[in-house]
């Protein structure tokens, strides 16, 4: 069985988000979504809330397809968290070609710290290319409208 992991801060899920692990679902037996806990980030929402809505959205907009996916929360380096899971996959979305050279770089360690875990990168579909967790805060922080970027799982969390 092939595993996966899909990390991120998913602070909050976006719709780009969901769109990489749809994709990611139809490549791997087993994806598992990691939420990282960083210490040195200040969430919109807290990690339990993270979780919740992660987990209602792949219920949600997923369907069967949602069996596949399994969410949990980490902390340390990603590639030991690979090891933990039994993860020989990395799953990255790439929006646009200045996401690469970042994601490369980070690729290419974490290929050093594990030479048995390598890292895919999807291509976010063209409708949510724009998207980024960052900017949905940002949007959010001043009452604009983000229904169109999030599920609505999220989109009940930030609301609140």
């Amino acid at each position: 069985m092939t595993t996966a992991l899909y990390p991120g801060s998913f602070d909050p899920i976006t719709l780009g988000h969901l769109d990489v692990i749809r994709r990611a679902t139809a490549v791997f037996d087993k994806l598992v979504v990691g939420v990282l806990v960083n210490p040195k980030k200040t969430p919109m929402l807290d990690l339990d809330d993270r979780l919740a809505a992660i987990r209602e959205a792949l219920t949600e907009e997923l369907g069967d397809t949602a069996k596949k996916v399994e969410v949990d929360s980490f902390d340390g380096l990603t590639v030991d968290y690979c090891g933990k899971i039994g993860a020989s996959f990395i799953v990255r979305g790439l929006r646009a070609v200045s996401d690469f050279e970042s994601e490369l770089q980070m690729a290419h360690t974490n290929r050093k710290l594990a030479p048995d875990v390598d890292t895919i990168f999807f291509m976010t579909a063209l409708e949510h290319a724009y998207l980024s967790s960052s900017l949905v805060k940002e949007i959010a922080a001043f009452g604009g409208d983000v229904s169109r970027f999030v599920p609505a799982a999220a989109l009940r969390r930030l609301r609140r």
